[in-house]
């Protein structure tokens, strides 16, 4: 059972249109640690993003909507994501695995399964930078949406991935409310783009957002980030595979 306190958060990266054994990647990681007996996790789609192949994917362009990157997230205790880590390393041929500490405020009540032992596996782990950017969807530069420019920058200048999430409520410095409903549909919903690299890149992406962003917020933190870099193509879809966080 997770406990109160120390605990670590795990974030995978992977596109939508990724497949394992015949089924979606991300189902199949979600199924995984389901059985694992993992309390809980969830899969988000984004909006938009790019990444170590350097191809935008948006849901603007409805032949690449099914691109689109995908953001599985749970927490657990350090001794359970130790157990669980191996076998998702070898379900990630293509993407991003991020492992953080966090604090859990409130136990969960869910009885745990006995897990198998954990496999030895290489992998490459460094420390990193995430920059979380946090803007209104109708902010604009230079007549085109603010958080489409702010990945063409990025893009130029080499960072390697950056992704967009459109919240559903949310309100700023202002004190403005801002959400989505079936009677209205709002134009200036919350944004949100997460990138992760290294201390320097970051540094040098934060000042060239700056001078971008008008009303907005641009945070920094450290991360520990296992990526995964295989060399061998990927079958499924050899030009897509995705991003960051």
């Amino acid at each position: 059972m997770l406990q109160k306190g120390p605990a670590k958060k795990v974030t995978i990266y992977v596109n939508e249109d990724t497949q394992y054994h015949m089924a979606s990647l991300y189902e199949a990681i979600l199924t995984f640690l389901l059985h694992k007996g993992i309390g809980g996790a969830t899969a988000t789609r984004a909006m938009a993003g790019f990444g170590a192949h350097q191809s935008m994917r948006t849901t603007k362009i409805e032949l690449l909507s099914e691109h689109l990157p995908v953001r599985i997230e749970f927490v657990e205790s350090a001794a359970r994501v130790e157990e669980v880590l191996p076998t998702l390393y070898d379900m990630v041929a293509d993407g991003l695995i991020e492992v953080q500490d966090t604090i859990v405020v409130k136990q969960a009540s869910t009885e745990r399964k006995k897990v198998e032992p954990r496999r030895e596996h290489m992998v490459k782990e460094s420390k990193a930078k995430l920059m979380r950017v946090f803007m209104g969807e109708a902010d604009r530069w230079h007549g085109e949406p603010l958080y489409e420019a702010i990945l063409k920058r990025l893009r130029m200048m080499d960072i390697a991935g950056g992704t967009v999430y459109r919240g559903i409520l949310g309100y700023g410095a202002k004190g403005h409310t801002h959400k989505q409903s079936f009677l209205h549909l709002s134009r200036d919903l919350p944004v949100m783009i997460f990138v992760v690299d290294t201390e320097e890149k970051i540094e040098q992406a934060a000042e060239a957002v700056e001078e971008m962003i008008g009303d907005g917020l641009i945070v920094l933190s450290d991360e520990y980030m296992i990526r995964l870099v295989h060399n061998q193509p990927v079958a499924e879809a050899p030009d897509a595979k995705l991003p960051t966080g």
